[in-house]
Protein backbone atom coordinates (compact mmCIF):
# COMPACT_ATOMS: atom_id res chain seq x y z
CA UNK A 1 0.00 0.00 0.00
CA UNK A 2 1.66 3.46 -1.26
CA UNK A 3 1.74 5.88 1.67
CA UNK A 4 3.28 9.18 0.54
CA UNK A 5 5.10 10.29 3.85
CA UNK A 6 6.46 6.79 3.54
CA UNK A 7 8.10 7.16 0.34
CA UNK A 8 9.87 10.11 0.26
CA UNK A 9 10.79 9.75 4.12
CA UNK A 10 13.95 9.82 3.57
CA UNK A 11 13.92 13.31 1.99
CA UNK A 12 13.66 14.68 5.47
CA UNK A 13 16.49 15.94 7.02
CA UNK A 14 17.12 17.96 3.91
CA UNK A 15 13.11 19.01 4.01
CA UNK A 16 11.16 19.86 6.74
CA UNK A 17 8.16 17.61 6.99
CA UNK A 18 5.88 20.70 6.05
CA UNK A 19 8.01 21.32 3.20
CA UNK A 20 7.92 17.77 2.04
CA UNK A 21 4.25 18.83 2.19
CA UNK A 22 4.66 22.01 0.57
CA UNK A 23 6.06 20.11 -2.59
CA UNK A 24 3.19 17.43 -2.96
CA UNK A 25 0.45 20.19 -3.59
CA UNK A 26 3.03 22.49 -6.04
CA UNK A 27 2.65 22.06 -9.66
CA UNK A 28 5.75 21.96 -12.57
CA UNK A 29 5.19 21.97 -16.08
CA UNK A 30 7.78 20.22 -17.92
CA UNK A 31 7.80 19.83 -22.11
CA UNK A 32 9.95 17.44 -23.85
CA UNK A 33 10.37 13.61 -22.13
CA UNK A 34 12.98 12.99 -24.12
CA UNK A 35 16.76 13.12 -23.02
CA UNK A 36 16.35 15.55 -20.08
CA UNK A 37 12.73 15.89 -19.75
CA UNK A 38 12.12 12.61 -18.79
CA UNK A 39 14.52 12.37 -16.31
CA UNK A 40 13.30 16.18 -15.27
CA UNK A 41 10.03 14.27 -14.21
CA UNK A 42 11.29 11.07 -12.65
CA UNK A 43 14.10 13.11 -9.96
CA UNK A 44 10.95 15.81 -9.18
CA UNK A 45 8.57 12.94 -8.68
CA UNK A 46 11.32 10.97 -6.27
CA UNK A 47 11.81 14.78 -4.62
CA UNK A 48 7.81 14.68 -3.52
CA UNK A 49 6.40 16.95 -6.03
CA UNK A 50 2.60 15.89 -6.62
CA UNK A 51 1.17 17.47 -9.54
CA UNK A 52 2.74 17.82 -13.25
CA UNK A 53 1.68 19.29 -16.81
CA UNK A 54 3.61 17.25 -19.27
CA UNK A 55 3.68 17.57 -22.81
CA UNK A 56 5.63 15.49 -26.18
CA UNK A 57 3.88 14.22 -29.25
CA UNK A 58 7.29 12.12 -30.14
CA UNK A 59 7.71 8.09 -29.64
CA UNK A 60 10.58 6.13 -28.68
CA UNK A 61 12.86 5.01 -31.00
CA UNK A 62 16.27 2.93 -30.82
CA UNK A 63 18.70 5.82 -30.91
CA UNK A 64 17.28 7.19 -27.79
CA UNK A 65 19.06 4.66 -25.45
CA UNK A 66 21.96 6.13 -25.13
CA UNK A 67 20.42 8.63 -22.68
CA UNK A 68 16.38 8.66 -22.38
CA UNK A 69 14.78 7.80 -19.28
CA UNK A 70 12.12 5.15 -20.33
CA UNK A 71 13.57 4.48 -23.47
CA UNK A 72 13.63 0.30 -23.84
CA UNK A 73 13.65 -2.34 -26.27
CA UNK A 74 9.85 -3.01 -24.95
CA UNK A 75 8.96 1.26 -25.61
CA UNK A 76 10.03 1.73 -28.66
CA UNK A 77 7.44 3.14 -30.80
CA UNK A 78 5.36 4.35 -27.69
CA UNK A 79 4.31 7.48 -26.81
CA UNK A 80 7.42 9.04 -24.69
CA UNK A 81 4.71 11.00 -23.06
CA UNK A 82 2.50 7.79 -22.09
CA UNK A 83 5.81 5.55 -21.13
CA UNK A 84 7.33 8.25 -18.58
CA UNK A 85 3.71 8.95 -17.09
CA UNK A 86 3.49 5.26 -16.38
CA UNK A 87 6.80 5.67 -14.71
CA UNK A 88 6.25 8.48 -12.57
CA UNK A 89 2.94 6.54 -11.62
CA UNK A 90 4.70 3.78 -10.58
CA UNK A 91 6.12 5.89 -8.07
CA UNK A 92 3.68 7.80 -6.63
CA UNK A 93 0.39 6.53 -7.73
CA UNK A 94 -1.22 9.79 -6.26
CA UNK A 95 0.31 12.27 -8.65
CA UNK A 96 -1.67 14.35 -10.27
CA UNK A 97 -0.71 14.43 -14.25
CA UNK A 98 -2.32 16.67 -16.71
CA UNK A 99 -0.74 14.76 -20.59
CA UNK A 100 -0.61 16.80 -23.70
CA UNK A 101 0.40 14.52 -25.98
CA UNK A 102 0.22 16.67 -29.09
CA UNK A 103 3.25 18.52 -27.67
CA UNK A 104 3.09 21.94 -26.12
CA UNK A 105 1.23 24.29 -29.14
CA UNK A 106 0.08 27.88 -29.36
CA UNK A 107 -3.61 26.24 -29.07
CA UNK A 108 -2.77 24.33 -25.73
CA UNK A 109 -0.48 26.63 -23.92
CA UNK A 110 -3.08 28.40 -21.96
CA UNK A 111 -4.26 24.98 -20.35
CA UNK A 112 -0.39 23.88 -20.06
CA UNK A 113 0.43 26.41 -17.78
CA UNK A 114 -2.30 26.79 -15.79
CA UNK A 115 -1.92 26.43 -12.08
CA UNK A 116 1.60 25.79 -13.13
CA UNK A 117 4.36 27.13 -9.99
CA UNK A 118 7.35 26.19 -12.22
CA UNK A 119 8.14 25.43 -16.18
CA UNK A 120 11.17 23.05 -16.39
CA UNK A 121 12.32 23.04 -20.03
CA UNK A 122 12.88 19.65 -21.51
CA UNK A 123 12.67 20.98 -24.88
CA UNK A 124 14.82 19.35 -27.71
CA UNK A 125 17.84 21.64 -28.25
CA UNK A 126 16.53 22.82 -31.99
CA UNK A 127 12.46 23.57 -30.78
CA UNK A 128 12.62 26.97 -31.80
CA UNK A 129 9.51 27.87 -31.80
CA UNK A 130 8.18 25.61 -29.18
CA UNK A 131 10.93 27.01 -26.60
CA UNK A 132 10.47 31.26 -27.86
CA UNK A 133 6.46 30.46 -27.41
CA UNK A 134 6.67 29.17 -23.94
CA UNK A 135 9.08 31.12 -21.92
CA UNK A 136 7.30 33.95 -23.77
CA UNK A 137 4.23 32.78 -22.00
CA UNK A 138 5.48 31.89 -18.67
CA UNK A 139 6.78 35.31 -18.63
CA UNK A 140 3.55 37.33 -18.91
CA UNK A 141 2.08 34.54 -16.46
CA UNK A 142 5.30 35.43 -13.60
CA UNK A 143 5.73 31.63 -14.00
CA UNK A 144 9.72 31.05 -13.29
CA UNK A 145 11.74 29.19 -15.48
CA UNK A 146 14.65 26.89 -15.66
CA UNK A 147 16.45 25.47 -18.35
CA UNK A 148 19.33 23.08 -18.01
CA UNK A 149 21.11 22.13 -20.81
CA UNK A 150 22.96 18.62 -21.40
CA UNK A 151 26.66 19.40 -22.73
CA UNK A 152 29.21 17.22 -23.23
CA UNK A 153 30.00 15.16 -20.28
CA UNK A 154 28.11 18.03 -17.78
CA UNK A 155 25.01 20.38 -17.92
CA UNK A 156 24.64 24.07 -17.62
CA UNK A 157 21.33 25.85 -16.05
CA UNK A 158 19.86 29.08 -16.64
CA UNK A 159 17.00 30.28 -14.26
CA UNK A 160 14.60 33.42 -15.58
CA UNK A 161 12.74 34.37 -12.75
CA UNK A 162 9.31 37.05 -12.93
CA UNK A 163 10.55 40.85 -12.98
CA UNK A 164 14.33 39.68 -14.16
CA UNK A 165 15.87 39.40 -17.77
CA UNK A 166 13.65 37.59 -20.49
CA UNK A 167 14.49 34.72 -22.42
CA UNK A 168 14.24 36.76 -25.39
CA UNK A 169 16.28 39.70 -24.13
CA UNK A 170 19.44 37.28 -22.66
CA UNK A 171 19.61 34.93 -25.96
CA UNK A 172 18.94 38.07 -28.44
CA UNK A 173 17.08 35.59 -31.02
CA UNK A 174 15.05 38.41 -32.97
CA UNK A 175 11.95 36.96 -35.16
CA UNK A 176 14.46 36.76 -38.19
CA UNK A 177 17.60 34.66 -37.37
CA UNK A 178 17.79 31.43 -39.26
CA UNK A 179 17.70 28.29 -36.73
CA UNK A 180 21.78 28.11 -37.34
CA UNK A 181 22.45 31.13 -35.70
CA UNK A 182 19.17 30.68 -32.84
CA UNK A 183 21.53 27.13 -32.16
CA UNK A 184 24.51 28.88 -31.60
CA UNK A 185 23.22 32.12 -30.25
CA UNK A 186 21.52 29.28 -27.67
CA UNK A 187 24.61 27.39 -26.97
CA UNK A 188 26.50 30.15 -26.21
CA UNK A 189 24.23 31.67 -23.93
CA UNK A 190 23.40 28.71 -21.62
CA UNK A 191 27.41 28.35 -21.33
CA UNK A 192 29.35 31.38 -21.57
CA UNK A 193 32.05 29.10 -19.76
CA UNK A 194 31.88 26.54 -22.60
CA UNK A 195 33.88 24.09 -20.53
CA UNK A 196 32.66 21.17 -23.05
CA UNK A 197 34.23 22.44 -25.66
CA UNK A 198 37.63 21.09 -25.95
CA UNK A 199 36.96 17.48 -25.82
CA UNK A 200 34.68 16.52 -28.57
CA UNK A 201 36.74 14.20 -30.49
CA UNK A 202 34.67 13.13 -33.45
CA UNK A 203 33.85 16.40 -35.16
CA UNK A 204 31.92 15.31 -37.65
CA UNK A 205 29.24 14.33 -35.01
CA UNK A 206 27.79 18.14 -34.88
CA UNK A 207 26.21 20.19 -37.30
CA UNK A 208 24.01 23.26 -36.51
CA UNK A 209 22.34 23.40 -39.87
CA UNK A 210 21.24 19.90 -40.12
CA UNK A 211 19.92 20.06 -36.71
CA UNK A 212 22.24 16.92 -35.38
CA UNK A 213 24.92 16.59 -32.22
CA UNK A 214 26.44 14.27 -29.85
CA UNK A 215 24.59 13.49 -25.94
CA UNK A 216 25.63 11.58 -23.28
CA UNK A 217 23.68 9.90 -19.93
CA UNK A 218 26.08 11.80 -17.53
CA UNK A 219 25.19 14.89 -18.98
CA UNK A 220 21.17 14.65 -18.64
CA UNK A 221 21.65 13.07 -15.23
CA UNK A 222 23.05 15.81 -14.42
CA UNK A 223 20.86 18.32 -15.70
CA UNK A 224 17.76 16.45 -13.82
CA UNK A 225 20.07 16.79 -10.06
CA UNK A 226 21.03 20.60 -11.18
CA UNK A 227 17.38 21.43 -12.06
CA UNK A 228 15.91 19.76 -9.56
CA UNK A 229 17.80 21.57 -6.79
CA UNK A 230 16.77 24.76 -8.28
CA UNK A 231 13.46 23.96 -8.63
CA UNK A 232 13.49 22.76 -4.74
CA UNK A 233 14.50 26.45 -3.79
CA UNK A 234 12.35 28.10 -6.06
CA UNK A 235 8.96 26.36 -5.34
CA UNK A 236 10.20 26.47 -1.27
CA UNK A 237 11.69 30.29 -0.89
CA UNK A 238 14.51 28.43 0.31
CA UNK A 239 18.68 29.54 -0.65
CA UNK A 240 19.80 32.02 -3.12
CA UNK A 241 18.10 31.17 -6.68
CA UNK A 242 21.04 32.61 -9.28
CA UNK A 243 18.81 34.32 -12.31
CA UNK A 244 19.90 35.29 -15.22
CA UNK A 245 21.77 36.86 -16.58
CA UNK A 246 24.08 34.74 -14.65
CA UNK A 247 24.47 31.07 -15.33
CA UNK A 248 26.51 28.10 -13.92
CA UNK A 249 28.04 25.06 -15.61
CA UNK A 250 29.48 22.08 -14.18
CA UNK A 251 31.72 19.72 -16.51
CA UNK A 252 32.22 16.69 -15.03
CA UNK A 253 35.04 15.38 -17.53
CA UNK A 254 37.28 18.59 -16.19
CA UNK A 255 35.33 18.54 -12.60
CA UNK A 256 35.08 22.16 -12.81
CA UNK A 257 32.59 24.57 -12.13
CA UNK A 258 32.07 28.13 -13.72
CA UNK A 259 29.41 30.75 -12.51
CA UNK A 260 29.30 33.72 -14.89
CA UNK A 261 27.36 36.73 -15.39
CA UNK A 262 26.69 38.18 -18.63
CA UNK A 263 24.63 41.72 -18.27
CA UNK A 264 22.86 42.06 -21.91
CA UNK A 265 23.23 38.39 -22.30
CA UNK A 266 24.33 37.68 -26.06
CA UNK A 267 24.86 41.47 -26.39
CA UNK A 268 27.26 41.09 -24.19
CA UNK A 269 31.12 41.90 -25.68
CA UNK A 270 32.75 38.92 -24.12
CA UNK A 271 29.66 36.83 -25.92
CA UNK A 272 29.89 38.77 -29.13
CA UNK A 273 33.75 37.77 -29.25
CA UNK A 274 32.44 34.00 -27.95
CA UNK A 275 29.98 33.84 -31.00
CA UNK A 276 32.57 34.93 -33.28
CA UNK A 277 35.26 32.81 -32.74
CA UNK A 278 32.55 29.38 -32.30
CA UNK A 279 30.95 30.46 -35.98
CA UNK A 280 34.10 29.64 -37.60
CA UNK A 281 35.16 27.12 -35.59
CA UNK A 282 31.40 25.27 -36.35
CA UNK A 283 31.67 26.29 -40.21
CA UNK A 284 35.10 24.11 -39.84
CA UNK A 285 32.96 21.31 -38.21
CA UNK A 286 29.91 20.95 -40.77
CA UNK A 287 32.48 21.59 -43.42
CA UNK A 288 34.06 17.83 -42.09
CA UNK A 289 30.79 16.41 -41.57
Amino acid sequence: MFDYASAFSRNIGWLRPEEQQCLREKRVAIAGMGGVGGAHLLTLTRLGVGRFSVADFDTFEIHNFNRQMGATLSSVGKPKVEVLHQLAQDINPELAVRVFPEGVTADNLDAFLEGVDLYVDGLDFFAFSARQRTFEACAQRNIPVITAAPLGMGAAVLNFMPGGISFEDYFCWGQKASDEAKALKFLLGLAPGRLHFDYLVEASSVNLREKRGPSTVMACQLCAGMAATEALKILLGRGKVWAAPYSYQFDAYHTRLVRCWRPGGNRHFLQRIALRIAERRLRKLSDLG
